[in-house]
């Protein structure tokens, strides 16, 4: 479980600059790896408690860190 957990982390910080290297995102590479990050710990969390995923670690690693950047910047913009 905590191989899962620190995979979840270096591939959340992978998909977060990457999307700032390809122009997906203009938040600042700290930033992007910052949200996440922040999206994949909540979703890993969420599928311990309540066992909702998309299949394999990986998987839930890379589309909840795509959700974090779509839904964090959104929401603090006017």
């Amino acid at each position: 479980m905590f191989m899962v957990l620190m995979g979840t982390v270096v591939i959340a910080g992978i998909v977060g600059y990457i999307s700032e290297k390809s122009g997906f995102t203009h938040n600042g590479y700290l930033q992007s790896i910052i949200i996440c990050v922040g999206g994949a710990f909540l979703f890993y969390f969420v599928r311990i408690m309540f066992g909702i995923g998309f299949g394999s670690a990986g998987m839930n690693a890379i589309l909840s860190s795509i959700g974090a950047l779509i839904i964090v910047p959104f929401h603090w913009r006017k």
